[in-house]
């Protein structure tokens, strides 16, 4: 059975730094689009960032230059660095993968930016 799970997630005051990660099993990692969402009470779920399997990032607008996306094939792991929170980026941050029609989807991590 695939998994994505997510780790990193906690309280942070605004403007301090996180950083998740996601560790997937029984999936070809490298092969995999990989991507982290997130979802704010009351709201939809959102796109933050994405990186290819050829290593091409993109990121949400609120988040690009303060979000690093990165990947490393060797360890199956996504990590998503989080610099200068803002209040707003409190959420679930739920990890993605996505290869040839199949998607795969991890619990997710809370997050929350509060003084």
């Amino acid at each position: 059975q695939v998994q994505l799970v997510e780790s990193g997630g906690g309280l942070v005051q605004p403007g301090g730094s996180l950083r998740l990660s996601c560790v997937a099993s029984r999936i070809i990692f490298s092969d995999y689009t990989m991507a982290w969402y997130r979802q704010a009470p009351g709201n939809q779920r959102e796109f933050v960032a994405g990186i290819a399997s050829s290593g091409g990032t993109n990121y949400f607008d609120s988040v690009q230059g303060r979000f690093t996306i990165s990947r490393d094939n060797a360890k199956n792991t996504l990590y998503l660095q989080m610099n200068n929170l803002k209040p707003e980026g409190t959420a679930v941050y739920s990890c993605y993968a996505g290869h040839q029609g199949r998607t795969y989807w991890g619990e997710g991590a809370q997050v929350t930016v509060s003084s």
